[in-house]
């Protein structure tokens, strides 16, 4: 498998959930202004939505959109209980956050890298952000994980995306049980590989 990624941006979640997995992949760094890889393909010819995450197959087939490759990596090695069981409750609990994540955190951010967006509506999107990271930091008050006492997908998720708030450097201080879920992903040797690999630690 290939696994199509920008440094630092929503692809850094798939590329963890692949070090987790222990499957064999290989990376291409991907310029998303020029629309080409390291290695000088026309990344247009390769995803036409020309975003990443893109994660091709052995069989050529390529997967796009991080919460659903994420799933599929995770049900290539159920021993690793990267996700519940299918069927489980437990399994839908964990597609919600990732559904939560995608649509309620990630999307939220989008505005806050653009030059063009008006500063008066990014200080609107801090703050509804601010409040939707207050209930995950409430959810994790309780225990380490997102889904417990395991590690999920969905933790891999969460913590790319938590990273562009300190990136920004919103105020993460209020959130104590974000920063503590912080520090144990970080110690993750999955998660550190994987930061290594992006030029980020």
């Amino acid at each position: 498998m290939k696994l199509f990624y920008k440094s630092g941006a929503c692809s850094l979640s798939p590329h963890i959930v692949l070090r987790e997995s222990g499957l064999d992949f290989t990376l291409s760094q991907v310029n998303l202004q020029e629309k080409s890889t390291e290695s000088g393909e026309d990344f247009w010819s390769i995803n036409p939505a020309g975003q990443v995450p893109a994660l091709l197959l052995d069989n050529d087939t390529l997967l796009t959109e991080g919460a659903v490759i994420v799933q599929y990596i995770a049900d290539q090695v159920p021993d690793r209980q990267l996700l519940p069981p299918v069927g489980t409750l437990s399994r839908y609990q964990a597609l919600s956050w990732l559904n939560f994540i995608a649509t309620e955190l990630h999307k939220g951010f989008t505005p806050l890298f653009s030059s063009e967006t008006p500063e008066a509506y990014k200080s609107a999107c801090i703050a509804k952000l601010l409040k939707k990271m207050g209930l995950v930091n409430n959810a994790l008050s309780d225990k380490p994980w997102l889904m417990g006492q395991r590690f999920s997908v969905a933790d891999a998720y969460l913590f790319t995306v938590l990273n562009w708030g300190y990136a920004l450097s919103l105020d993460m201080s209020q959130f104590e049980h974000i920063n503590a879920f912080m520090e144990r992903m970080r110690a993750r040797p999955a998660v550190m590989a994987a930061l290594k690999a992006e030029g980020l630690k």
